[in-house]
């Protein structure tokens, strides 16, 4: 193939150096709305098939073979969006492409990235006046080709240059781009995690949801699919709930079973939820339904282990007394509760790293091309914009009203599943994260009389200061 290096009539305004599913779907989405973009690869031999597929959109798109072409390539100052794996690759990358580079130049991580790593690297290139992005993407392959949602951390520079290309290629909720400037280092990565987090516990509750109707209620796919196609239609709209009807719809080919009763149930995941745990509790913070869905899917790989303790303990699961309106409600009140407590994780974060993170903001950009836009992110997001109680998302109004009405069917789904023998996680993670932040006195006074009684650690005693010591030790 012809190297597209050299001195060219237009020079692009961006570099995507990756070209998997979500590079490709990103160079195509920029080239169609007219924005010069060069392109390369590892494997050179990728790009002739790549510029074919583009077809006419061809013409925006300038491949290169090599890293230096490609860098050279670019107009002043640099812009390069990698669409690689973000560990070992991204700094062996960094390292190769260096050289390369000029003051003021601007390199951008467009994968799933520790935080904590894009903090490294920024603050290594900042001091070569490099400036470094950590972005978080989301929407899966249709939202990088049609429209995603970004979640950028950089410096104010970088934004300067990113912003009219970011913005032009996001997706759109009532004509308000789906992207934004969240603050500096790893902010953007962070809030991509935590979205992440929030996506495996809707996930789980669905997951849930669909297993009380197929098992307790012993419900076809088909009907249940109809049945989330219905709640697709009210407060639960959703994203995960559009495709969950739509694929509880379809048929196996080869055996004419329902499509989901040929997959194994056993799920896989990539880290991210596990990533908003951690940093949950380093943060002092709780992300019980993240984590129930994080175990949930460990729980799901140990299939030969379930099997067999089904034969030793009793698979059965009892009919339930269920109706779909206490459904619908325990399931919208999880998902205010999988948001508060996500919404937690990011105000513990902007305090703790300073990224003056602007929580009604993040509502906002979700609300379309990510996985978890939904109906509710709109409610959220004006929630937000008021001044809440504590900052606290479940002390709003209109989430306190909303909860108030649901949290009776919530109750009543997790007590039925538990009596019923059926597993439901997240949605017990739910109702017990709710029932303790709202009990003003609650039981861990005894838990410090205990680390008092085998450790002498003392304790805060009600109207006096200082630290105490129990009766015991007199």
């Amino acid at each position: 193939m012809p190297e597209a290096g050299g001195i060219m009539a237009q020079q692009a305004r961006i570099g995507i150096y990756g070209l998997g599913t979500m590079g490709s779907a990103l160079a195509l989405n920029m080239a169609e709305l007219g924005i010069p973009v060069a392109v390369a690869n590892r494997e050179a031999d990728w790009l002739p098939a790549f510029m074919n597929e583009a077809g006419d959109l061809a013409a925006q798109l300038q491949p290169h073979e090599t890293l230096e072409a490609f860098v050279g390539g670019l107009a002043l100052p640099r812009v390069i969006l990698f669409m690689i794996p973000s560990d070992a690759p991204m700094d062996a990358m960094i390292e190769a492409v260096l050289p390369l580079l000029a003051p003021g130049d601007t390199i951008i991580d467009g994968g799933n990235a520790d935080f904590h790593a894009t903090r490294r690297r920024s603050a290594d290139l900042a001091a070569r006046d490099i400036h470094f992005v950590g972005m978080g993407i989301s929407g899966g392959e249709a939202g990088a080709r049609h429209g995603p949602s970004m979640m950028v951390g950089g410096s104010a520079h970088s934004w300067i240059q990113l912003e009219p290309i970011l913005t032009a290629i996001a997706a759109r909720h009532e004509g308000d781009p789906c992207v934004a400037h969240l603050g500096p280092d790893g902010a953007g990565h962070f809030v991509k995690t935590v979205h992440n987090g929030i996506e495996y516990a809707d996930m789980q509750v669905i997951a849930e949801i669909y297993g009380l109707m197929r098992y307790g209620l012993v419900r076809s796919p088909v009907e249940i699919g109809a049945r989330f196609e219905r709640w697709n239609e009210g407060p639960l709209r959703s994203y995960l709930v559009e495709i969950t009807g739509k694929a509880l719809g379809y048929v196996d080919p080869v055996t004419g079973h329902p499509a989901v009763d040929v997959i194994k149930d056993a799920a896989g995941q990539k880290g991210t939820g596990r990533w908003t745990v951690i940093e949950a509790v380093a943060l002092g913070q709780s992300a019980s339904m993240i984590d129930a869905a994080v175990a949930a899917r460990s729980w799901s790989s140990e299939k030969s282990t379930r099997v067999a303790a089904e034969a030793v303990l009793g698979g059965d699961r009892s009919l339930l007394d269920l109706d779909d309106d206490a459904l619908e409600r325990a399931f919208l009140a999880a998902r205010i509760i999988c948001h508060a407590q996500g919404f937690r994780i990011l105000k513990a974060a902007s305090e703790e790293y300073d990224w003056a993170l602007d929580l009604a903001r993040i509502a906002e950009i979700w609300r379309a091309g990510c996985i978890i836009r939904s109906a509710l992110l709109d409610d959220i997001g004006a929630a937000l914009r008021d001044n809440l109680p504590g900052g606290q998302l479940i002390l709003a109004p209109a989430m306190a009203a909303e909860l108030g009405r649901c949290i009776p069917a919530l109750r009543w789904v997790v007590a039925a599943a538990v009596a019923g023998g059926h597993a439901a996680p997240a949605l017990g993670a739910a109702i017990a994260w709710f029932d303790t932040m709202r009990q003003g006195r609650g039981t861990t006074d005894i838990i410090q009389a205990q680390r008092d009684f085998f450790g002498h650690h003392g304790y805060a005693r009600l109207g006096m200061a200082g630290v105490h010591h129990g009766p015991w030790w007199d």
